[in-house]
């Protein structure tokens, strides 16, 4: 059996990361930049915020999206499957465990659910370091898990694409569902950071 990957040359993905190569080498933009942009379209991981948010505000669902997150995910509406051969599963953050996801081949990503992927996240750096030192690499990016905590990297590949559900802020017991959804960031989602 073939499988299409995500850096296939004809994939809009693959053509997505070499415009922004060329954008990035011409001076145009930066990756930083880039990021920041893209962090501010409306709705750019927005349908991963809503399955989060969801698992936040009912259990039912977040054991159903834990035991089968294309199933979960389709109750909302959402595409749950990433194509005949792609299977999404949920991680979940907790006070003992914290998840980061990358992919350490190429850079697959559940774009449908997270938004576009970030420029480091396609780095040769970020898919180098996070598995080998995972807490040097959050450390990066100013997220500091308490020590006692173990560090899960989740290594997604042409077959199985990870979406983390990060821990529900304290004091939000009585935050509505799309509220809670506002506070999800693409890096949580990732990993990289906490809501």
């Amino acid at each position: 059996m073939s499988h299409v990957h995500a850096n296939h040359a004809d994939s809009p993905a693959h053509r997505g990361r070499v415009l922004e190569r060329l954008l990035e080498e011409a001076g145009v933009v930066s990756g930083a930049e880039l990021d920041a942009f893209l962090d501010r379209l409306p709705g750019a991981s927005s349908n991963g915020a809503r399955i989060v948010a969801r698992a936040w505000c009912d259990d039912g669902f977040r054991r159903r999206l834990l035991d089968d997150a294309g199933a979960a995910i389709a109750e909302l509406g959402l595409p749950g499957g990433l194509g005949p051969t792609v299977v999404i599963r949920a991680v979940e953050n907790t006070d003992s465990v914290h998840n980061v996801i990358v992919c350490t081949l190429c850079s697959c990503y559940p774009l449908a659910l997270l938004g576009p992927s970030p420029s480091w996240y396609k780095s040769d750096a970020y898919r180098a370091r996070v598995v080998r030192d995972p807490r040097g690499v959050l450390a990066e990016f100013e997220f500091f898990p308490p020590e006692d905590v173990t560090i899960n990297v989740w290594d997604s590949n042409s077959e199985t694409r990870y979406i983390v559900i990060p821990r529900r802020p304290e004091g939000t017991e009585s935050v509505s569902e799309p509220e809670l959804a506002a506070l999800v960031t693409r890096r949580g989602l990732i990993g990289t950071a906490a809501v």
